[in-house]
């Protein structure tokens, strides 16, 4: 029966997303994903973000889209407009993430009488690139909102541990929930035209292997040291060609380090691309050399798509690769140990292939999407359960 007031079926759960939407990072993609997995007609989906960008292309039409300028950090009038928000809508639930969003969110949460507010945490405020003076306020408020939090939902272990131990916060408003991923569209079997295609379109030849790795251009992915093992690599197997995939603040930079290593003839910059899974499946070795990570994305679609990997031994990535098994960890910041992984993979094929087929198996049995989407809405229907007496509104 419907709410005379409002219209709305009151059996529903009445849910607000916040996030920057400024970039479509790994955040914007997780939260899009649950955002299309959660079912219609037990959740209403309201989401406030930017209106500009794939964020906002990538719902649904039928969320109810409110357009914030998180652009301004410290913006009381953001913090006024969310306040509005959930007032007007009687939200039961704000989901927030990334620093910009949850400055405002926790607070509006509050503010506005939401029964509950949930935080993701892909990457602590700790390791946020930004400037000292930024970090101490993010941080500042981090931890002074803390206690406005219902659930923390964090993706990995060490981010686990790091909440519970260091920021002090209780081991049963702590939750992992692992990132998943739509496998069944990265079938390495049905991209077989992609592949070619791509090599053609980068002039290889069937005799030049391809290393590529794939991501925003800023210091956490450890580009750099990709670029410094290149040398070392070709020097080895000189028919090698380098491909990296993604754009960002350090491109002029990186493409500086390029020609100093003189390796602008090996290797092509792809820039910003929307077709990451085709550039993947012409790879023969793919390469994720970060520094710091939460869970990353693109280790998952390596994974999914059976591609032999070399990627650093850090939190998060530990998680999802055993080394030996499922692909190779390598210490970070050392080229020369990335170096030798990726030319072990390209001498022996039957090792990467079976290193593949593993790596494969293991998303699917650990990190599907559907699996993803079930422990989110069952932290969400907890939350409910609990603030209505056990009783499902």
């Amino acid at each position: 029966m419907a709410d005379l007031k409002t219209g709305e079926n009151p059996m529903k759960v009445n849910i607000l997303f916040v996030i920057d939407g400024l970039e479509f990072g790994g955040g914007e993609r997780v939260f899009s994903q649950i955002i299309r997995g959660l079912p219609r007609e037990r959740y209403e989906i309201h989401v406030a973000a930017s209106p500009v960008g794939p964020f906002h292309a990538s719902l649904p039409s039928y969320v109810t889209f409110h357009a914030t300028d998180f652009s301004r950090r410290t913006d009381v009038r953001t913090l006024f407009h969310l306040v509005k928000i959930v007032k007007k809508h009687r939200l039961d639930i704000v989901h927030g993430q990334g620093g910009r969003a949850e400055f405002f969110a926790r607070l509006a949460a509050r503010l506005g009488g939401a029964k509950s507010y949930i935080s993701t945490i892909a990457m602590p405020v700790e390791g946020y690139d930004v400037s000292p003076p930024r970090g101490i306020l993010y941080q500042f408020f981090d931890r002074a909102t803390e206690h406005l939090v219902s659930r923390f939902l964090v993706c990995s272990s060490a981010l686990e541990q790091l909440l519970i131990e260091e920021h002090g916060i209780e081991k049963e408003r702590v939750c992992k929930i692992y990132n998943g991923i739509e496998w069944r569209e990265y079938d390495p079997r049905s991209l077989s035209e992609e592949r070619k295609e791509t090599r053609n379109r980068l002039g290889l030849r069937e005799e030049n292997p391809l290393v590529g790795t794939v991501g925003r251009l800023v210091w956490q992915k450890g580009f750099f040291f990709f670029l410094k093992a290149i040398p070392i690599i070709y020097h080895a197997l000189p028919k090698t060609r380098f491909v990296l995939v993604g754009d960002g603040p350090l491109r002029k930079d990186l493409e500086e380090e390029a020609k100093r290593l003189k390796i602008m003839d090996r290797l092509f910059f792809a820039g910003h691309t929307t077709e990451v899974n085709k550039f993947m499946a012409a790879m023969d070795v793919v390469v994720i050399p970060s520094l710091r990570e939460g869970f990353p994305m693109v280790t998952l679609e390596a994974m999914s798509l059976e591609k032999p990997i070399v990627a650093t031994e850090i939190d998060g990535i530990n998680e999802q690769i055993q080394s030996g098994k499922d692909g190779i960890l390598v210490p970070p910041q050392s080229p020369e140990s990335l170096a030798r992984a990726v030319v072990t993979l390209l001498q022996d094929r039957d090792y990467a292939a079976s290193l593949g087929r593993s790596a494969r198996k293991k998303v699917i049995s650990e990190f599907s999407l559907e699996k993803m989407i079930e422990k989110t809405i069952a932290v969400y229907e907890d939350q409910i359960a609990r603030l209505s007496g056990g009783i499902n509104i």
